[in-house]
């Protein structure tokens, strides 16, 4: 199945768009990818054509679009459920599918004060505006996913829940501003995760385009 579309912001900044481009990469899901640079005064006219809320990430499946980040994962997830996106038994597959929703929906201090710079490394940076009660949030999070789900999959595996799912996807750009504005004080457990995503292919791949389109 070749015929998903998934159109995206800047590599740099969108951290919305790397959520389900992380996992499609990182899954080997087949897709065409359509970048449409962001902060430019022809791309609200552009979205407004294109998009169906506005905004990017959306997926595109014959008539079909998509234009919410967890959604389009979940869709994803469905149409290849030999990928396994999900941890297959049930409650490692709730509790994936809590920390995502609580992504999804939360730490907006982090969001907004420590906003995805990929190719910036040490910035000047602050951790007010409750950003520190968001980084000690996620660390909890990472680490007693990986106590208690990932060190004892069956399969074994060093993501959150031992194999790669929805939820390290979700939590990728959090790990890319860990490394941009840290170093963050987390548990061991959640450095060595950090250091698992950033060695995947997909990560590597993203940061190449990151890389290409700042070269223009």
């Amino acid at each position: 199945m070749t015929d998903l579309t998934l159109t995206i912001g800047d590599k740099n900044l969108s951290s919305w768009s790397f959520r389900p481009w992380f996992l499609m990469t990182q899954a080997g899901v087949p897709f065409a990818e359509e970048n449409i640079a962001l902060d430019r005064p022809e791309t609200r006219s552009v979205l407004k054509e294109k998009s169906p809320s506005g905004l990017v990430p959306f997926l595109t499946h014959g008539d079909l679009q998509i234009w919410d980040s967890l959604a389009i994962m979940e869709y994803v997830a469905d149409l290849f459920p030999e990928k396994r996106l999900w941890p297959e038994e049930a409650g490692a597959r709730a509790v994936a599918r809590a920390v995502s929703a609580e992504m999804h929906s939360g730490f907006s201090a982090l969001r907004t004060v420590w906003p995805m710079m990929v190719l910036r490394t040490h910035p000047h940076h602050t951790t007010q505006a409750g950003v520190a009660r968001d980084i000690t949030r996620i660390d909890q999070l990472w680490t007693q996913c990986r106590r208690q789900y990932g060190e004892k999959s069956p399969a074994g595996g060093d993501f959150l829940f031992g194999q790669f799912s929805i939820a390290d996807a979700m939590y990728a750009p959090v790990v890319s501003r860990f490394f941009t504005y840290g170093p963050v004080d987390v548990s061991a457990e959640s450095a060595a995760y950090m250091e698992t995503i950033r060695a995947t292919d997909a990560w590597k791949k993203w940061r190449a385009g990151a890389e290409a389109e700042a070269r223009g």
